[in-house]
């Protein structure tokens, strides 16, 4: 998130003076000031402050596409969501609350379910200690046991190797696996296991095949950001570090001690 400073020759769409944030293009955040493809800026609406649009613009942006695009939730499902007390995940939480889904959310500790539970999530699992072996068993239970047996349509799972099999034995047959991350490690499937557990779908998305063209990606800014004006979504950041403090930010990252989303700022 920024302020544009100038722009190309052409460009008549972002003018100098104007709060923008981005989700697509090159890397380099990690920065004062940069350059940027005009394509990929995305205009910030008064009323969201720069901390809640930084925090939002990547997260929020992530959790439309997933809800409202590679799995269209209409309100009324019971989904299962791993890592529900991330970044993505209390985004999420609150998504799915302003659409009347319900969402079983897995989290590493008791006070990540508390975080998760109070931005809407309604069920969640514990899965602190556990090894592959027990979410393999322990979440598929507690899923059946929320919906009587009969399983979800949909798991979003950022996770990856470690909650695979917890994910597919969660669905009911012919549901949607959603891998959408791999932080315990990439997801390596037969696709003979997909038809064994139910017929499953599964789909890996990538972020750049849901937000082009441009008018796409502009689309699914105004809706993240009418949840946030209207109040159902809240954007603010749970930490904040300094740009010069980045490897400490990077540190708190990797021991999972952080909730929601982390800023660096200049």
């Amino acid at each position: 998130v920024g302020v544009v400073e100038a722009v190309g020759e052409g460009v008549d769409y972002v003018k100098p003076g104007d709060r923008v944030g981005y989700l697509l293009g090159p890397q380099g955040a990690y920065s004062d000031v940069r350059l940027m493809p005009a394509e990929v800026l995305i205009p910030l609406p008064d009323g969201i402050s720069d901390r809640a649009a930084s925090a939002l613009m990547m997260k929020g942006l992530t959790a439309q596409y997933l809800f409202r695009q590679v799995y269209p939730l209409q309100g009324g499902e019971t989904i299962l969501y791993h890592a529900a007390a991330g970044g993505v995940g209390l985004v999420a939480c609150q998504w799915a609350r302003a659409i009347g889904v319900t969402m079983i959310g897995t989290v590493s500790t008791e006070a990540k379910a508390e975080v998760a539970r109070a931005h809407g999530c309604t069920h969640t699992i514990v899965t602190g200690g556990m090894t592959a072996e027990d979410m393999a068993r322990e979440i598929p239970k507690r899923v059946r046991e929320i919906t009587a047996g009969q399983g979800v349509p949909v798991v979003y799972d950022s996770v990856g190797k470690d909650t695979l099999m917890a994910s597919l034995d969660s669905l009911q047959p012919r549901g949607s696996f959603v891998s959408n991350g791999t932080s315990s490690g990439p997801v390596v499937i037969d696709s003979t296991l997909l038809a064994v557990k139910g017929s499953i779908w599964m789909t890996r998305p990538a972020m750049v095949h849901y937000a082009t063209p441009r008018a796409q990606m502009l689309a699914m800014a105004d809706e993240l950001f009418g949840h946030v004006l209207a109040g159902r979504i809240q954007g603010e950041p749970k930490q904040q570090f300094a740009l010069a403090d980045a490897a400490q930010a990077h540190r708190a990252l990797e021991s999972r001690s952080t909730t929601g989303a982390t800023v660096l700022v200049p």
